[in-house]
Order: structure tokens, then sequence, then C-alpha cells
């Protein structure tokens, strides 16, 4: 008898019935049209998959992460086809799913241009319309390597296979094309029943061409081949594919509003910061207006963490690199440390991060279980030798200052010190605007041997972890091997204004450190214990929560973190005293003010300080001056007449307290 269990027809239903063996996973979905691929026991299979006794089918959605997945995929393979058609001599890389679309990269004589793209989309659609069937085709390497022997760069993909090697020495989205078991290759097949075009691929797809309800063509760009500098360099065109045209009109509407909000375009027009040729890449510098808001930052996390019982520390910028030896960053961090540093016969390294040094400071004299947790926390500048290729405004930087804790406890304590911190980041993350945020729980690879410590060193850490992260009540992602080399950690995955998610501070638990640098504290016994540490990044780099907030608020930042809160704008220039009076008064009462003194005309005055999202202006008149009151204007163009001067200070000052936006 069958027992071919369907566990899911829609996602908002659940359905159980038997089939027969020999059945294709579609025709259990015949009612479903947005089905588009299924998961058969665990693995995502196209619809024409042929069950068999015992097969558990689950329903893949077009509107699903898997089922965009295979829509983007098949939307590249309808690209490649299309460039092959228009381009006959075109060589193909790699074509697989990414954030939000897909790419697929060629090797053309000539780098394509803009026009090319809207050439390519012309002949896309032509295949679409034409319903061509993606068929899966089983093949032996040798065949696959006769077959594909005019493409250079799958014959690659195909050695390397065959030679064993790692998905990761294939270069990223290499794996998606040939996998790790049996070898395939996807003909695209035209009505008459003729193949229209074949590439090697692992696959799944769409059934047709026809599925691919709404596509764009983005741009193009250079890329070497697997990733390597010292490979050719590839012609990458870029892309993106969605469920319904609406999706993707929403999408280009987001990717707009995101270039509206651009830190690096809005770091410019509001000079905050900069990024010199002449100091290297990846090595921003603060002005003005910038070191207001980044110390205006330091200052609230300096205090907040005084206030959660941290000792503020400080650490210098280099140590000799035996410290990293014994914590053991190098050599599993070292392909992200900076070159070393010969001085006096010792190699000096710039820091990479702060808790070597930290351990230092806890193991400079005796503890007992009385101080714990001890806790030491301070703003350390750290570098580290990121690609040129992520390096990207505020957000991926070379040189940055994190806001970085260290506690030690005992075991005991330990869970509650993970509470602790998670409360605590999630508070600093909610009083700058950012409330909506799940937890990402990252573990080790078993597989892999970049982990340090033992399986049961291990299982209790995560253990703790996921219990006070499930404890929180908010949603917990795993992330299986992104654990740190020393230890599992929770990361707080943050959406800003328009639903992108940015990955904010980190609680890590790390049971390797203490041993390597022998730390001990006396238990109550009297016995010598080994202490837990507890690493915390409230902010994480504070360049890229910066950079994240810039965005996040589009510039417009609330009173309390506005570099300038007020513009003093004078109607004439004989009220250029009064308002100097008036902001010596708003000065004295700790808010940050000045006085346009420019010789623009007063609207234009306004607009400046409008362009530059101050909060708060203050125009005056001769009225004004006459009253003792001025005209109150907020950024948004709202205006109150003859306000009072001391309603007006109290006005701006309430409104700097409460923290929230106005």
């Amino acid at each position: 008898m069958s027992d071919i269990k369907v566990v899911r027809v829609h996602a908002d239903e659940r359905e159980e019935r038997t089939t027969a063996t020999g059945t294709k996973a579609w025709e259990l979905f015949t009612d479903a049209g947005d089905v588009i691929a299924a998961r058969v026991n665990g693995e995502l299979k196209d619809l024409s998959y042929v069950l068999v006794d015992g097969d558990v089918v689950e329903a893949v959605e077009m509107a699903s992460a898997d089922g965009r997945d295979i829509l983007r995929h098949s939307t590249a393979h309808v690209l490649a086809q299309a460039v092959q058609q228009l381009w006959p001599e075109a060589k193909l890389g790699i074509g697989p799913p990414i954030k939000d679309g897909f790419y697929y990269d060629f090797d053309v004589e000539t780098p394509f241009v803009p026009e090319d793209l809207v050439k390519l989309e012309s002949a896309m659609r032509k295949i679409i319309k034409e319903n061509q069937r993606f068929e899966r085709r089983v093949t032996t390497d040798a065949d696959a390597l006769a077959e594909l022997a005019d493409e250079p760069y799958k014959v690659e993909l195909i050695g390397l296979k065959g030679a064993g090697a790692e998905a990761a020495s294939m270069g990223e989205g290499a794996s998606a094309e040939v996998g790790a078991g049996e070898l395939t290759i996807y003909d695209n097949v035209n009505r008459k029943g003729e193949v229209a075009w074949s590439d090697l691929c692992r696959g799944p797809h769409l059934p047709t061409t026809k599925r691919i309800p709404a596509f764009k063509l983005m741009r193009t760009a250079s890329a070497y081949w697997r990733g390597d500098e010292k490979n050719k360099q590839l012609q990458r065109i870029y892309g993106t594919a969605w469920e319904s045209k609406e999706a993707l009109e929403d999408h280009l509407h987001r990717l707009e509003e995101a270039e509206r909000r651009d830190h690096r375009k809005l770091g410019r027009e509001l000079d905050l910061f900069s990024f010199p040729d002449e100091l290297g890449s990846g090595l921003p510098v603060f002005h003005p207006k910038g070191g207001v808001l980044k110390r205006v930052m330091e200052d609230y996390v300096r205090q907040r963490h005084i206030e959660e019982g941290f000792d503020y520390v400080g650490t210098p910028h280099i140590s000799k690199d035996g410290l990293f030896h014994t914590s053991g960053h190098l050599p599993h961090y070292a392909e992200t440390m900076f070159p070393p540093m010969e001085f006096e016969g010792s190699n000096y390294q710039l820091k990479a991060m702060n808790c070597p040094m930290h351990n230092l400071i806890y193991r400079s004299r005796g503890r007992s279980y009385r101080e714990l947790p001890l806790r030491l926390f301070e703003f350390g500048s750290v570098y580290r030798y990121e690609k040129s290729g992520v390096i990207h405004g505020l957000t991926r930087v070379r040189g940055f200052a994190q806001d970085d804790s260290h506690s030690y406890c005992t075991p005991e304590q330990a869970p509650e010190e993970v509470k602790h911190l998670l409360d605590f980041m999630l508070s600093v993350l909610r009083d700058f605007g950012l409330d909506d945020f799940y937890l990402e729980l990252s573990t080790r690879d078993p597989e892999s041997d970049k982990f340090i410590g033992s399986e049961e060193q291990w299982a209790i850490a995560t253990q703790v972890l996921e219990d006070v992260a499930k404890e929180s009540g908010l949603d917990l992602v795993p992330d299986p091997g992104g654990a740190a080399f020393y230890g599992p950690k929770i990361s707080v995955q943050a959406k800003d204004a328009i639903g992108r998610t940015w990955q904010m501070g980190t609680v890590q638990y790390d049971f390797n450190q203490p041993a390597r640098f022998e730390l001990a504290y006396q238990a109550a016994d009297g016995s010598r214990q080994e202490p837990v540490m507890i690493h915390s990044a409230k902010f994480g780099s504070i360049e890229r929560f910066i950079g994240v907030l810039v965005e996040h608020y589009a510039g417009v930042f609330p009173p309390w973190l506005a570099p300038v809160q007020v513009v003093g704008i004078p109607i004439a220039e004989r009220h250029d005293d009064y308002l100097k009076g008036i902001v010596a008064q708003l000065k004295a009462a700790g808010l940050r003010a000045e006085v346009d003194l420019s010789d623009d005309r007063m609207q234009k005055k306004i607009r400046n300080a409008q362009l530059q999202k101050v909060p708060f202006m203050v125009i005056a008149g001769d009225a004004d001056v006459e009253a003792g009151a001025v005209s109150f204007r907020y950024r948004d163009g709202r205006q109150d007449n003859g306000v009072p001067v001391a309603e007006a200070i109290e006005r701006i000052k309430a409104a700097v307290d409460s923290r929230e936006q106005v």
C-alpha cells in the first residue's frame, strides 16, 4: 500500500493524504498555482520529480524564501540563454540566486553597457513567452566534459568536483552549479520538443519559463572568476525577479528609498564624515558635525555601561603578536589581521579585538568569587584587514571603535549574565529608535576544524545562549557554523525604517580564552576555579552603527542626536545680537545651537537649515525683539509665532530629553 504523505499544500493550511508510487510531485499540487517546486524528505526537488513509497512531500510556493531562490536561479538561466543568443561567443561562468536577486558571469570580448541590458530584457521576455520547459538530465563527468567542451569555466567546475574540491574553493555560487552529488544538466525545451539551450546546474528550477512573473536587469560589474583576483575578470550582470509585478515594484521602490538614504551620500551632504584617499580604503574621518554625533553616542553608551555595572578601562592599539597566539586569534583569525610590524626584535600587531588585553587586566591580580561578575568596558580602536571589495562606507571599514565589554563570571552566573547583557543591548537599540528585531544563534560546524574546545563545552555554552534567547520571547533563527572559533554567539538582527535587516550587537560565550590565559578566581571553598568569559558589544562598531542610523533616519535625527539642534535665524542684521543672546541661553541649557550670520536672505537661511535637517529654528524680527519672543519653526515647516523665549527653550529641551523623533 502506498505511503507517500503530503504534509503541506498551502502556506496557510495543512493537509495529509497518500498517493501512488510513480506520481510526479506536480500532480499533488494541481490545485495550488503558486507552488513551483517540492521539498521531498527535506530536499528541494523539481515538480517533475517522481515519488516513491515513504516520501514526505511539502509544497514550495514562489513567495517563500526557497521559492524566490528557485525563481531567481531560473531567471538567471533565461538571462544566460539570452546573452548567448545575442553574443554567441560568450562563455558562461556561474549564475546563482543572491539576496533579492541573481547574477550571471560571462566571458565576453567587450564589456556590457546599459543599452545591452535593454536588448537582453527584450530577448528574455521572448524566451519567457515561449514557455520553454526546464528539464533535468543526469549525466556523467565524462559526458558533461564532452558536451561542454566549448565552455571552459564549466569544464573547470566539473574538474574541481571530480577532484573532490570543497565548494569554498570553487568560488561563491559555484556549488549551486555542480553540487556534491550526481552531475546534472538542465535543458530548456521549446514547444516543438527541441532543446533550445542547456546549462550545467544542480537545480531545481521552475517547471517552465512562463512561470517567471516579473524581473528586471539592474546593472553590470566586473568580477574575477571564482572570486580570485589572480583569475580572469568576467562581466557580471545583476538582476532581480519576484513573484508578482507588485512585488517587483515594491522592491524597486525600496531600492530608490535606500539610495535616497545612502549614508555615504548623506554624510557628504550633512558634512558628517568623509573617506580621504590619502588615508587609505576603509579609514573614515569624522568632521565637526559627525564628531558631535559620535561623541553624543559615546557619552550615552559609556554612561549606560557604568549604570549597568561595568568598569571603564583603556588598552593600546598594538601589542606583541604573542598575545594573539595565546588568545588563539593567530592563526584562527590571522587572515583578518594586518601584517605584523617588526620593532626592537619583536613582531607587533595592530589589534583586531580587545579581549586579549582585557584578559591581562583580569589577570593582573588575584580574583575572588565575591568580585564576580567582573565587567570591563572600553571604546577600543581595532583594525581589520577587510578585502577592498567588501569595504562599504561606514558599514564595513578597516579601522573602527567597538563599545567592547567582557564579563567574567562563575559558570552558575553565566545564564543570568547573558540575560543581563541581552536586555541591556535591546534597551540601547530601542533608545536609538530600532525596536523591530529578532535574534540569531550562531553555533559550531562540527565538520569544520576552525573551532576550538570540546563538544561538551560547546554544548553547555550553546544551551545557555539558546535558553536565554528563547526566554526573551523574540524570534530565534539558527545560524549553523556561524559561531566565532572560541564559542557560540547571539546576534541581534534589527530592521530599519524601510525593512532592511542589520546585524547589530552580539553576546558571545567564551570558554576558551580563560583557559588559554590561565584566568582564575578563588571560590567560596578556597579552591582555584576558571571563570566563564562573555563578550558583548552594544553598538558593535560605532562607525557602522552611525552608518545604520543615518540610513534609518534618512539623516533626520531625533533632536537628542542632531549635531545642531537649533539654528537662530535673524530677519535682518539688526536682530543678530538678540538671537546671539538666545543662543547663549540655549547653550547654557546644554543645547547645541548657533546663529546663521551669513549674508543669505531669511528664506534661504530657513531652506539651508531644512537641508541640514536641523530640528528647530528660532526666527526673530522687530516684533519678537520687542516682545521677548521668537517665531518657533519645526523642520517639517510648522511654525508658531510669538513664542516667549523661555517657552521656546523649554520646548526644545523637553524634545531633546524625550529622545523621541520630532
